[in-house]
């Protein structure tokens, strides 16, 4: 999922500013993009010979597994996301809905094809999401629960701690991220240093491990467990969650610094890590208990769960950040209803905070961490949502390649059969868990509620347009009718916000019928959300003037952007006569009141939710940052 860094910031630097500015958005990717990633150690290798897994520690198969966790690394995470994927960018931006908005574009005259692949988005950004609000139970879970070996008897702890650490963190964001992000970089720095020292202090008491760089200590693997061996793949699947984030956070950082960051510095940090696990499960097997913190020295025990809680935190703030991201573009695009969007910095327009995310997210991870209560337990729930979101992420690679990339398609599609094979493999093995019981089904059922919810909001708009353009009037007919017999013109601007600028607005109609007046300046103000992130400032309005004072603005704005009207229509000025002074221009905006009906279109209880969704949804003079001193608003009751 995306961050908080600012797109502009990332933009910028990674235009060659010098060694300084490359070296800092590396320092900043490191601390921002890789904290899902980055703790997957503290539980990976620990759920991988938990009892349900019936797991020898003997020397082959520990062999095996540290073989199958590095090639996973090598081929999804640095040949799939970072090589291939990271050349897939939207203007910059990825994450799977900017790569199916890129996907559409190449659909356009397909509009069937452009469909399916838009409910693909919809449902791997759904599915990722409900992955996502594991990230902070299970990683703070995991670093706390290195008290109980340093100590047994702090056991009870565990949980009451995790739970103060992550209220604290979710209370903490409306002041924002933008001091605590200066110290992330360095931290998640520290961090992953600790796991090279600690991965070489004990592949230096068994140098065997090395060893498990041979790929054919994965096929054995395989052999000796017969068709057993692809349900592993459900805890495999831990090592690598978060590498759809490398992508999301693209825009921020650029692929480059993300890129130099994981080839010389996090993965062969991890893959240490990983591989002295492994040396210290071979010289102790009684190990396999909790090999994270085991394989640390007794003395940086206590250091180790500090700096393994400010990574936790770190990486819980990524995926809450993210979320805050996700949750705009979905907005921007008219896939979740509009909500409060407050922002926590003056410079940076990266960093949000939406209230309604932050409660719903806060409110999820305490139920999981009340349920649950360690990190073996939500290991069980983790990975089928986020496997399938990496079955959609390579089905769209495949359609942009094909359509975008002539040169390069000839190799990126043989071995996009080569990440589905193995998608489909973690889908099946991770499918094996909703068999066991537990909450494998929670990130599915949460996926799938929030897909129904973002489908049902898609449809019920296009409902309500359908509905308003078949009662509405069309504007060039009213117009000329209207100005036969005008009404008394007062002075000022008056601004009319209508999703259709062929029909006159309700608004329009109402202020005509109740004030019986007419403002010297009238605009049709129509607002569009481009599939793309950002909208050049040259490009942001299209005005045209239909006569007698009355004109048709429309504003553009990027999926990535907050709208604000009022300082978009600033600009109108320095192309036509048009100007908009703040105190003489009003604002007219119509609220529907939306009455469910069984004509058509969904189903009735669809039609109830859309009908609770549309009452709740924040105002549009709120979300467009229109002043409450400049609105008129009107209501109407449309029935769908």
């Amino acid at each position: 999922m995306s961050s908080s860094v600012p797109h502009h910031a990332g933009q910028g630097s990674a235009g060659g500013t010098g060694h300084t500015g490359k070296g800092a958005l590396v320092l900043g990717a490191i601390g921002v993009v890789f904290g899902d990633i980055g703790t997957s150690p503290l539980y990976t290798l620990k759920e991988l010979f938990s009892p349900h897994y019936g797991l020898l520690n003997d020397h082959d198969t520990v062999l095996g597994v540290l073989s199958l966790i590095f090639w996973v690394l090598i081929l999804v995470v640095t040949v799939k996301y970072v090589t291939i994927i990271m050349r897939a960018d939207n203007n910059g931006e990825g994450g799977v809905m900017a790569l199916t908005a890129l996907a559409q574009r190449t659909l356009k005259k397909n509009r069937k094809g452009a469909y399916i692949v838009g409910i693909l988005g919809i449902f791997g950004a759904a599915l990722f999401f409900g992955d996502g609000v594991i990230t902070p139970a299970i990683t703070v879970l995991g670093a706390v629960e290195g008290l109980e070996i340093a100590a047994p008897g702090l056991h009870h702890f565990i949980v009451p701690i995790s739970l103060t650490v992550l209220i604290a963190m979710f209370l903490a964001q409306r002041f924002g991220t933008e001091k605590v992000g200066r110290v992330f970089g360095p931290i998640m720095s520290l961090w992953f240093i600790s796991l090279a020292l600690v991965g070489l202090f004990n592949i230096i008491n068994a140098p065997e491990v090395l060893k498990a760089f041979n790929p054919l200590w994965a096929v054995r693997f395989f052999f000796e467990h017969s068709w057993h061996g692809i349900f592993i793949f459900g805890a495999v699947v831990l090592a690598i969650t978060g590498g759809e984030a490398l992508y999301a956070d693209m825009g921020h950082f650029g692929a480059q610094p993300i890129r130099r960051a994981w080839y010389f510095f996090v993965l062969p940090c991890l893959v240490t890590n990983y591989l002295g696990q492994g040396a210290l499960i071979l010289e102790h097997p009684e190990a396999v208990v909790n090999p994270f913190y085991e394989a640390v020295p007794r003395w940086a025990l206590y250091p180790m769960i500090v700096l393994a809680t400010l990574a936790a935190i770190i990486a819980s703030q990524a995926v809450i950040t993210g979320a805050f991201s996700v949750s705009r573009q979905a907005m921007q695009l008219g896939y979740i209803p509009r909500m409060t969007i407050k922002h926590t910095s003056r410079d940076t327009i990266g960093q949000i905070y939406i209230p309604g995310v932050n409660w719903m997210l806060m409110s999820l991870v305490i139920m999981l961490v009340l349920v649950f209560r360690s990190s073996s337990g939500l290991a069980v729930a983790y990975g089928l949502s986020v496997s399938a979101t990496m079955f959609i992420d390579t089905l769209l690679l495949a359609l942009v390649a094909t359509a975008l990339w002539p040169r390069w398609r000839t190799w990126v599609l043989p071995l996009c059969v080569v990440f589905l094979v193995i998608d489909v493999v973690f889908i099946i093995a991770n499918s094996s868990k909703l068999t066991q019981g537990g909450g494998a089904w929670f990130p599915v059922m949460l996926g799938i509620t929030l897909f129904v919810l973002m489908r049902t909001w898609r449809r019920g708009r296009k409902l309500l347009r359908e509905t308003i353009r078949e009662d509405g009037i069309q504007l060039n007919n009213f117009l000329p009718g209207l100005m036969l017999a005008p009404p008394v013109r007062v002075p000022g601007t008056a601004v009319f916000l209508t999703a259709d600028p062929t029909l006159t607005p309700n608004a329009f109609m109402h202020n005509l019928k109740h004030n019986k007046v007419l403002h010297d300046r009238n605009v049709f103000l129509t607002v569009e959300t481009l599939e793309i992130p950002y909208v050049a400032l040259d490009e942001r309005l299209k005005i045209d003037e239909i006569g007698d004072e009355f004109y048709r603005v429309q504003v553009r704005f990027g999926f990535m952007e907050t709208p604000d009207l009022p300082l978009a229509l600033m600009r109108a000025s320095d192309q036509s006569d048009l100007d908009f002074d703040p105190m003489d221009t009003t604002f007219f905006t119509s609220r529907e009141n939306v009455i469910p009906g069984a004509k058509r279109g969904m189903p009735i209880w669809r039609d109830k939710l859309f009908a609770v969704m549309h009452r709740n949804a924040v105002p549009a003079n709120q979300f467009f940052r229109i002043p409450g001193n400049r609105l008129v608003e009107l209501g109407s009751q449309v029935e769908i």
